[in-house]
């Protein structure tokens, strides 16, 4: 990988940090406008991002018109435009206002787990508002731990750090991840790991996800059977009825011990709740990218 310069990053960092604090300041309906705009202006700067999410949805959703997977993409970047202002805003969201940007549903499962004493595994993915889930968890019940890729340009990865821990939450890097998960899930504690990423050959086994081979690693079901935490599946989603998120907990998640069977099982629980929210998921990801031996490539 080449190395990046400085001017890149100072350049990088100021765009950032312009429309976070644009964002953070601005009236909130505003606001929310702005990160339309920002939405928009990334999708126009990036094309490659809306032709990935028109390739996987091809994939995923063979059975839908050009027009209607369209209108999905148009929701992704929407949803973006969302999370872009609750993040800017976690300086200014605390228990007092947490309710006007998001409710607990199934609070009942995570209770339940942790009395089980082994920690809890939360599984999620780039689905709804990832950020604003971890950081509401640390002020509706305990701090936890988020497993997290750094950004690639340093300036805006440690912005990006410090908002993240304003709630208490502590980041755990992809760099002996597995010994401090470990510690956090033998201390009761909670941890949180986005599982919908491509994994590399070698990394991961090929599971039926939308009807596709995807690769998806098996660090998330090797981490529960060597730890016995409980496994669950925890998203917060864009509710239009209410005009607010909602962080919903799934009941609990078995696992066998087989790594592969429960990566395909971890899977099949994700596709089936981004059926139910297709626009808040981040198709603009290449999530099949690696593919089978012999299989040609897909992007």
């Amino acid at each position: 990988m080449r190395r990046r310069g400085a001017f890149r990053n100072w350049t990088e960092y100021a765009v950032v940090l312009i429309a976070v604090v644009s964002l953070e300041w601005a009236p909130l309906r505003l606001a929310h406008a702005l990160g339309r705009v920002y939405a928009r202006l990334l999708d126009l700067a990036i094309p490659r991002l809306r032709r990935v999410a028109r390739r996987n949805l091809e994939a995923a959703y063979p059975e839908f018109d050009p027009a209607r997977r369209e209108a999905i993409v148009d929701g992704v970047f929407r949803s973006i435009a969302r999370l872009l202002v609750s993040f800017a805003r976690f300086p200014r969201i605390h228990r007092g206002n947490l309710d006007r940007w998001i409710r607990l549903e199934g609070g009942e499962h995570f209770e339940t787990a942790l009395q089980a004493g082994r920690g809890v595994l939360f599984v999620t993915a780039h689905l709804g508002n990832w950020e604003l889930s971890a950081f509401a968890h640390a002020l509706l019940a305990s701090p936890m731990s988020v497993v997290v890729r750094p950004i690639d340009n340093p300036l805006a990865d440690r912005l990006v750090e410090r908002r993240r821990a304003l709630s208490g939450n502590r980041a755990i890097g992809k760099k002996d991840f597995a010994r401090s998960i470990l510690k956090a899930l033998a201390a009761n504690q909670a941890v949180g790991i986005l599982i919908d990423q491509n994994a590399l050959p070698g990394e991961g086994v090929f599971v039926p996800f939308f009807g596709v081979p995807a690769c998806a690693s098996t660090g998330f079901a090797k981490l529960a059977a060597h730890s016995g935490a409980t496994v669950l599946p925890g998203f917060a989603l864009w509710s239009d009825q209410e005009r607010r998120f909602v962080l919903r907990f799934y009941p609990p998640v078995p696992m066998t011990g087989d790594p592969a069977r429960d990566t395909a099982t971890l899977q099949a629980k994700l596709e089936e709740v981004i059926r139910q929210y297709p626009d808040q998921w981040l198709w603009l990801h290449r999530r099949w990218k690696t593919r089978p031996e012999g299989e040609g490539a897909f992007y």
